[in-house]
């Protein structure tokens, strides 16, 4: 599977502007923190790309989300690894992280909605947000409060102190591929 086939499955299954920025930044940091693990970028790329594909398509279910998102991925191709990663970040379906891409996915995935919903809160604009704002609205619990910060909070399992993650997230909006 190439980027191109598993981008092209995202705009066909995703109408929502919005989350497609969010996938986007979700396949960056995913693509910024295997450089900085020393992993595969391209799968890791392609996991953060896919994983929230089945969005839309499960929003009255939320507890199957991912599952679809699987499905789709094996079936444009992706690796085992792929797949996993996307069944385990959605806590609903009882999988237990195993690998640094689990683990990488798992919280990244709540990052990517608090740089949204930060993007949103402010300027709307991925280039002019800071790591700073990002930062204090993840010590602001009425800020989205359903965006599990404990689950972002797990970065520790990949040796990232959260500063540190967040900033990789925030950083890696400007590597955003079109």
């Amino acid at each position: 599977m190439t980027r191109e086939e598993a981008f092209n499955a995202v705009k066909a299954n995703v109408e929502s502007e919005t989350l497609v920025k969010q996938i986007l930044v979700a396949e960056a940091l995913m693509r910024t923190l295997a450089r900085k693990l020393g992993e595969d970028e391209d799968e890791w790329g392609l996991t953060g790309l896919l994983y929230d594909i089945d969005a839309e398509l499960v929003q009255d279910d939320p507890a199957s989300h991912g599952r679809l998102s699987a499905d789709i991925a094996g079936d444009l191709g992706a690796s085992a690894a792929v797949v996993h990663a996307i069944l385990c970040q959605n806590e609903a379906h009882s999988i237990t992280l195993e690998t640094k891409l689990d683990k990488a996915l798992y919280c990244t995935d709540p990052l990517c909605e608090l740089i949204m919903a930060a993007v949103l809160m402010h300027s709307g604009e991925l280039e002019s947000l800071t790591d700073r704002e990002v930062l204090r609205h993840f010590r602001e619990e009425t800020f989205n409060p359903q965006i599990n910060r404990q689950q972002m909070a797990t970065c520790c399992e990949l040796g990232l102190e959260l500063e540190e993650f967040i900033s990789l997230g925030v950083g890696a909006t400007q590597n955003i591929l079109p």
